[in-house]
């Protein structure tokens, strides 16, 4: 497996941008498809993005299409998620996954989870 931590969240105004990052240890990265998920207070966990073992395909949910942008270096064994136009509705905890080799919309086609990181996006 793989040991992911999430870092870069915090509060935000909306409109404004956040980039959060994931950084790997243990077994490499790079043979792993990443992805973002999110859970607010009292709702499931849902798909936010992913992209591809490497970096040949991304794949958005439509609530973030052409806001977020996913991204990797391999090198760095750190993948990252660049938030920009955030909105209230954006406010969640944010986790970092990886598994397979190619974009999955499902959280339990991966493996490996981060901790979570969260993110809040005031009115």
């Amino acid at each position: 497996q793989v040991q992911l931590v999430e870092s870069g969240g915090g509060l935000v105004q909306s409109g404004g941008s956040l980039r959060l990052s994931c950084a790997a240890s243990g077994r490499t990265l790079s043979s792993y498809a990443m992805g973002w998920f999110r859970q607010a207070p009292g709702k499931e966990r849902m798909f936010v993005g992913a992209i591809a073992w490497n970096s040949g395909t991304t794949y958005y949910a439509d609530s973030v299409k052409d806001r977020f942008t996913i991204s990797r270096d391999n090198a760095k064994k750190t993948g990252y998620l660049q938030m920009n136009s955030l909105k209230p509705e954006d406010t969640a905890i944010y986790y970092c996954a990886a598994g397979g080799r190619f974009v999955a919309t499902s959280w339990e086609l991966y493996d490996s989870w981060g901790q979570g990181t969260q993110v809040t996006v005031s009115s």
